[in-house]
């Protein structure tokens, strides 16, 4: 039948789904089906003769992009509309970075950029930051890079401009930021590249500063969908309000519940004033759960409705009442630490696959001493964070590869021009660096002119081969391969077997033009976030990671750790303390990733920064009722009664 794609769909999601004229806002409770709705409603645009290229939907993760992709493919294929010639073409599902990637491949002349511009990954923006910092006169041990870099990339976020920013500047560190700023632009000019902020801010200006372009990017995207709205910051909204025109067809899905992302820029008055922005705007409510117990929801909303600053909605769910949330007291953090391996270890040996768990914590640091008792007790586990392409033997192959399309990216010359070691040292890598060709002599210029030879040798391979097959070329003609399995230890052949895995990676882009190829393979390492790694390295282990890295993904089991005060709620090293709303609504976050059962837990003593700390309860425990809670552990180090606890010292 014409509509079995409706089929299952309940009365809300249906009426998101079917309504398909002017601007809608869903606002969608954790677990309550938002992709399914993305993903019908595109499928019933087709039906209703919308050509699948004329839809675009953006999200924020390319694992988030790639599953809605898939589901909206699938749907189609099982659900195909009479006119078989309209599914020729295909909507196109993808994150804000890369559509503006996209956009700027292809009017690149328009903003006088290479087609083959590069994309600077954090990594790259910090060393980039680092060298700025120099040029202004500035002591990079005394102005941390990942802040100055903060800084500027929160200031594009807000759609800023340099200039503008400069003449507000008041503070000292604004200054500094200033200052060094100028550098850091000039550094990505020289080397033709683009930071992630860039990418949308010189998306912004194409699509305001070029009316033509403009309109054709209009006329192509004439139904948008953005996924995790409550997510986007000045520069996405403002992409999204000009993409969807005067006679906006847009649908956002987004939950106030789950914004936590202010520290970055995301606006949730995007969320609140929609209907102010997008004039005649239906909101629709989805507040069926279909992922965790009873429980869980009951606690989870219990959380959520002390918050002030929210759209009111009840989630509920029909699912299992379910086990009760376990609360551990630890005396310290090791303690807390060793029960949560060991509870890990239990659910493995009752049957759980390893991945079936994660263990979520408020800061990075907290990874460490899980790690310790992850390791003690044998359970296999996996830290989100440590990407892939991040690794760096993954960057020094990519960077030939960038440096064979951009020979103006000095930071990859600079990377790679002794890797493996050929003889070519600091003082001409500099010389080469800064144009200067023309002061070498003697065996160092026949060094150099091999090293051209074998940049040359990549390029013409990669204008003509599929990227798999000019990575294995690379790792041979370079020299790389042999390097690490002369060496033969132990941490050089992993090196190599994660080359071997980048390969492997590459060939699902062999069937695109070779350049295409090569763009495709830069785009996905340059704009990874922590969540790809789950489906391509992550094997089937424990997954410890921040809350934040947990958003958007769910599992059987889930241990919230930390659970203290001034740990969890947060308590910021800067003068704006504490945020109660977003810890409020992160720890809502935590808590709806499970589907059958939660852990919270907290340690009495805890060492910070050398210090041991005498530590509270988190007061969002009081914000759940006892009877979803069961009580084990004191730590040895007091009574419990509720969530009070009496902490004796000596």
């Amino acid at each position: 039948m014409a509509h079995d794609y409706l089929e299952g769909l309940n009365d809300a999601q249906r009426e998101a789904v079917l309504h398909t004229t002017g601007p809608l806002l869903v606002l969608a409770g954790a677990g309550s089906g938002k992709t399914r709705v993305i993903t019908h409603r595109i499928v019933h645009l087709v039906h209703q003769g919308v050509a699948p290229h004329n839809i675009l939907a953006v999200t924020f993760t390319n694992k988030a992009a790639k599953e809605m992709r898939e589901r909206a493919m699938a749907l189609l294929q099982q659900f195909p509309p009479s006119d078989r010639a309209i599914i020729d073409s295909y909507p196109t599902v993808t994150t804000f970075h890369s559509l503006g990637v996209r956009l700027l491949r292809e009017h690149h002349a328009t903003l006088n950029l290479p087609r083959h511009f590069v994309i600077y990954d954090r990594s790259d923006s910090v060393k980039a930051i680092k060298t700025a910092l120099e040029q202004a006169g500035y002591n990079p041990k005394q102005f941390e890079p990942r802040k100055i870099l903060s800084i500027i990339s929160r200031t594009k976020g807000d759609a800023i401009s340099q200039s503008d920013f400069s003449a507000d500047a008041r503070s000292y560190p604004e200054q500094v930021a200033a200052a060094v700023w100028t550098h850091y632009a000039d550094i990505l000019r020289n080397d033709k590249a683009l930071d992630f902020d860039d990418l949308l801010v010189k998306t912004l200006q194409l699509l305001t500063d070029y009316p033509v372009i403009r309109d054709v990017v209009r006329e192509r995207y004439r139904y948008l969908h953005i996924d995790e709205y409550q997510d986007t910051n000045k520069v996405q909204f403002a992409i999204a309000r000009v993409i969807a025109g005067e006679h906006p067809n847009i649908c956002v899905v987004g939950d106030i519940d789950q914004s936590i992302y202010s520290w970055r820029g995301a606006d949730i008055s995007n969320v609140l004033q929609f209907e102010r922005h997008f004039t005649g705007a239906k909101t629709i409510l989805l507040e069926e759960n279909y992922r965790s117990t009873q429980t869980i929801i009951a606690a989870s909303n219990q959380v959520i409705a002390q918050n002030k600053n929210r759209v009111e909605k009840t989630v509920f769910t029909s699912n299992a009442t379910g086990e009760k949330i376990t609360l551990y007291a630890a005396q310290q953090g090791i303690d807390e630490a060793e029960y949560i391996a060991l509870q890990c270890k239990q659910l493995i040996s009752e049957g759980a696959r390893p991945s079936d768990t994660a263990v979520l914590f408020r800061t990075n640091f907290q990874s460490r001493v899980l790690e310790e008792a992850f390791l003690n007790f044998n359970v296999p586990y996996q830290v989100l964070g440590t990407k892939f392409f991040e690794r760096k033997e993954v960057k020094d192959v990519l960077s030939f590869l960038r440096l064979a399309l951009n020979p103006d990216t000095t930071a990859d010359l600079a990377r790679i021009v002794n890797v493996p070691p050929r003889g070519i040292g600091k003082v001409t890598a500099l010389k080469l660096i800064e144009g200067r060709r023309d002061e070498l002599a003697g065996a160092t210029a026949e060094k150099v002119a091999r090293f051209d030879q074998l940049m040359q040798d990549i390029t013409d391979h990669a204008r003509i081969e599929p990227i798999s097959k000019t990575l294995r070329f690379i790792m041979s003609r370079t020299g790389i391969e042999t390097h690490y399995k002369k060496s033969g230890t132990e941490e050089d052949l992993e090196r190599l077997e994660n080359l071997r895995e980048l390969v492997s990676l590459a060939v699902r882009f062999d069937e695109l033009d070779p350049e295409e190829g090569v763009e495709a393979l830069l785009e996905n390492a340059a704009l990874q976030s922590d969540q790809d790694e789950l489906g391509e390295h992550g094997g089937d282990a424990v997954r410890l990671m921040t809350v934040h890295a947990a958003k958007g993904l769910e599992f059987p089991y889930v241990f919230v750790s930390g659970l203290e005060e001034g740990l969890f709620p947060h308590e910021r090293l800067d003068d704006r303390g504490v945020d109660h709303e977003e810890e409020r609504r992160l720890f809502y976050v935590a808590l709806t990733r499970a589907e059958k059962k939660v852990w919270l837990t907290y340690a009495h003593l805890r060492t910070i920064f050398g210090s041991q700390r005498v530590n509270i309860p988190s007061s969002f425990l009081n914000d759940i009722d006892t009877e979803h809670v069961e009580l084990e552990g004191t730590g040895g180090f007091g009574q419990s009664s509720g969530y009070e606890t009496t902490i004796y010292l000596d």
